[in-house]
């Protein structure tokens, strides 16, 4: 008898077989039972602390599992799947685990009467293509070119959206906001197409104080910056013209330790005098233009900002370049690189008023009332820092929303209904399949009224009843499901196929890196673990 080959370390850990299918599905029904209870219009929240000791408190799925720390690899591609929703299509996040969750919750019982995973995967991607032209066929087209008919049902839609978060108890407020925002950055792409960049030219600027009623878009952009001399700069300006640079309006400084050897004494006045008229120079040729404001990304020197206060001129230095690119969007400007090459056609004139007001502690400085702004900013207001969090969190979701709808304009019914559509047509369906796959196709077909059954579970049945009863109406947009079904379909196929997990592998410590962070354990928790900084 030939002795054991021992192919593994001793410190790694292997499991194989069922046993790795078993714990897989538990690790994902166990994130999918996590948010379950954020799903729906009657949706609990949950409070989270994260790892600064801030407080999270939020009904967004995507949100609370993007603070939680898991270990198990199969519960970690499931957070990752909110993710990807979040990040494609902005809504669904807490349906596509839920709905995964359960798919992998109903294929557990062919696991153990020994069905190959490839099988159920098949009879998965067979129902996935099914339901997918069932989507097809109870989708309803929205004309986007008639603004009046899409305005209300793009409102309906987002206020479905909003209806299961935070904020549907500040009625249209959110809506209204986000269907704003994104119509005001559309850009028509010609057929009928509309790009909308919700990342790049919608700005949320958060400012505690006031009430949430006092939130509104902007016709244009604001910043949180104050003009560099406030005594001799105007801080209110009617039709600037604004020049954007990004540039430093200050002498160059050597690139590391420059020596420069002085001989006499006037070499020293010659070179002041050099750096001198090489600001001047500079201001001339920008002040040629006759602009009101002058915005730079980079530094801007004393000598400078005294030429241009004695020009009557505002200067605003070290601006962001994301916010400098949403101010050349909003008032028609282009972002120059060297102050010689301006050009006439670069200075922003779409603007109607350039104002610093003072809003809480801080000073913002305010872009508006501009002519057809191509990017803009939300001002949110509101009592707390955690309500406006939650806030922004919610408006994100709207704005996703009216952007599926202006990029894909189809609706499918909401409320649980088109799963309960899916799920009975997969049913009838199921009996003309004929193998082994048609077992799993139908448990496939069950599992769709997760969502429905989850939506019921949180409402209290009745609740349901008369909703359903009063709002008929409830709408989702087609690519939020579709794009739900395939993440959550695919990925149960995924999970299913995995058939080993090797755990323990350690990185590789650096040569000469100090050695690892120590964790305290703090007394009676031993899971409650902080790092020590350096």
């Amino acid at each position: 008898m030939n002795a054991p080959v021992l192919v593994l370390k001793d410190s790694l850990k292997r499991e194989s077989g069922t046993k790795v299918h078993h714990g897989n599905i538990q690790a994902s029904k166990a994130v999918a039972d996590i948010i379950r209870t954020t799903l729906g219009p009657r949706s609990m929240l949950k409070m989270l602390l994260d790892a600064g000791g801030g407080i999270v408190v939020t009904n967004d799925g995507n949100a609370i599992l993007r603070e939680l720390d898991v270990a198990h690899p199969a519960a970690k591609s499931m957070i990752e799947l909110s993710r990807t929703q979040d990040e494609e299509v902005g809504d669904g996040t807490t349906s596509v685990i839920v709905l995964a969750g359960e798919m992998l919750h109903v294929a557990e019982a062919f696991i153990e009467k020994s069905y190959h995973p490839t099988v159920i995967c098949r009879a998965y991607n067979k129902a996935l293509e099914d339901a997918i032209a069932v989507l097809d066929k109870i989708a309803m087209s929205v004309d986007v070119n008639d603004r009046k008919s899409t305005c209300a049902t793009v409102l309906g839609l987002v206020k479905s959206c909003i209806g299961t978060k935070f904020t549907s108890q500040f009625g249209d407020l959110i809506a209204d906001l986000a269907i704003d925002a994104t119509t005001t950055v559309g850009v028509d792409l010609g057929q009928g197409l509309r790009e909308v960049d919700i990342k790049k030219y919608i700005k949320v600027e958060k400012v505690p104080g006031g009430q949430l009623e006092d939130s509104k878009v902007l016709k244009g952009v604001m910043f949180n910056k104050d003009v560099v001399a406030p005594g001799k700069m105007k801080r209110k300006i009617v039709n600037p013209r604004i020049i954007l640079l990004d540039c430093p309006l200050e002498y160059k400084k050597g690139e590391n330790q420059t020596n420069a050897e002085l001989v006499r004494e006037e070499d020293w006045e010659v070179l002041l005098k050099l750096e001198e008229e090489y600001i001047e120079n500079i201001c001339v040729q920008i002040l040629k233009f006759k602009p009101d404001l002058v915005i730079t990304e980079k530094g801007l020197s004393d000598l400078a900002c005294h030429y241009f206060s004695k020009a009557g001129v505002s200067a605003i230095r070290r601006l962001r370049k994301t916010d400098n690119n949403r101010i050349a969007k909003a008032c028609g400007a282009v972002i120059v690189n060297r102050p010689d090459e301006l050009q006439e056609s670069d200075v922003g004139t779409g603007a109607g008023l350039f104002e610093v007001k003072k809003i809480g502690d801080d000073f913002f400085a305010f872009v508006v009332d501009c002519k057809e702004p191509k990017a803009c900013t939300v001002l949110l207001r509101g009592p707390s820092k955690d309500l406006l969090n939650e806030v922004e969190r919610n408006l994100q979701d709207a704005m996703s929303v009216s952007r599926n709808i202006i990029k894909n304009p189809k609706l499918v019914p909401g409320g649980g209904a088109t799963e309960l559509t899916v799920s009975a047509t997969l049913k009838q369906k199921s009996a003309t399949i004929e193998g082994i796959e048609k077992w799993p196709y139908e448990a496939a077909a069950i599992a769709f009224e997760a969502i429905p059954r989850t939506l019921a579970q949180n409402c209290g049945v009745n609740v349901i009843r008369t909703m359903t009863a009063l709002q008929g109406k409830i709408w989702d947009a087609y690519n939020v499901k579709a794009q739900t079904f395939k993440t959550a379909i695919e990925a149960a196929c995924m999970l299913l196929r995995i058939d080993d997990i090797v755990s323990g592998i350690k990185k590789k410590q650096a040569p000469g890196a100090g050695p690892s962070k120590p964790t305290i354990e703090t007394e009676g928790d031993a899971d409650n673990e902080q790092i020590l900084p350096d």
